[in-house]
């Protein structure tokens, strides 16, 4: 038997990730780290699935650029099918300044490349072999909307506030969709979750950071999960690997529940390493 696919539809970008090494002090220079790594969120979430084990292949965009030489070579390496992502224009890049205890202060990113992810790009062939299909919000509305219209199984991240007010329109009835996973903000910018219940979606996983989380499938009631106590390191992909191993185990078929609690682990793990993805983690993941 196959081993189940997933395509994940999002960006891809260059990270740049400096961290303070005393208390972060505005509007000066502070000494600390700076490093680069692959990144953007549909990419971080197609390389934590191929770590874990997935058989996964990234639709996406980079720069006709050694930035996107680059990227497309250590996303490959990872072993992510890189074959459906796209040639031009420049790579997007996404400029991250962490304080001393990991946490970020100010990120800056440029996603022209992602924005110019149109419709066109789909291939509806792949979509609909895929077992399971990864939405990133930073795409364009038409995009995301174009990939409702084919996919039959999808998990939607909404990214941000502002992306998640754009494609709340999106859900319908019509065409279910399997989960959404917001934060709580992301949440009040979509309605509510009986609101996305309404509109079709099955599960809406309520993402709140070193909290936990909060699951609300549409059959039953709420389950709360609490997050593994962790001191951080640097908490850039967290919630990409959160996602990824969450959709790693749901195509194994465990429960909800149990895929939500490894989600919760991988993001641990992320959190107490200084990479944006852990490059052994499914090897960590099974001690």
């Amino acid at each position: 038997m196959a081993e189940p696919l997933v395509v994940v539809v999002g960006g891809a970008n260059v990270d740049v990730k400096a961290r303070t090494t005393a208390p972060l002090v505005d509007a000066t220079s502070n000494p600390g780290v700076v490093l680069r790594s692959p990144g953007g969120v549909g990419r971080n979430v197609a390389e934590n699935l191929a770590r874990l084990g997935s058989r996964v292949a990234l639709v996406s965009t980079v720069g006709n650029d050694p930035d996107g030489d680059w990227l497309l070579a250590q996303t490959a390496a990872a072993g992510v099918d890189v074959a459906p992502v796209l040639r031009g224009g420049a790579t997007g890049r996404y400029v991250a300044v962490l304080d001393h205890t990991g946490d970020l202060a100010v990120g800056v990113s440029d996603m022209a490349a992602t924005d110019s992810l149109g419709p066109d790009a789909l291939d509806h062939d792949l979509l609909r072999a895929a077992d399971l299909v990864v939405l990133d919000g930073n795409l364009p509305a038409t995009t995301i909307d174009a990939a409702l219209d084919v996919a039959d199984r999808v998990v939607v991240d909404p990214v941000s506030v502002a992306k998640a007010a754009r494609i709340a329109p999106l859900f319908r009835p019509e065409r279910p969709v399997f989960a959404v996973t917001p934060n709580a903000h992301e949440l009040r910018a979509l309605g509510s979750v009986a609101a996305l219940h309404g509109h079709g979606v099955e599960v809406v996983w309520v993402r709140r950071g070193a909290e936990g989380s909060e699951l609300h499938p549409a059959s039953s009631g709420p389950v709360w999960l609490a997050a593994p106590v962790v001191d951080p390191v640097d908490v850039t992909g967290a919630g990409d690997a959160l996602l990824a191993a969450f959709c790693h185990a749901l195509l194994r078929g465990v429960s909800l529940e149990d895929a939500a609690a490894y989600g919760h682990r991988a993001a641990a793990l992320t959190v107490a390493d200084p990479h944006t993805v852990v490059p052994d983690l499914s090897a960590r993941m099974a001690r």
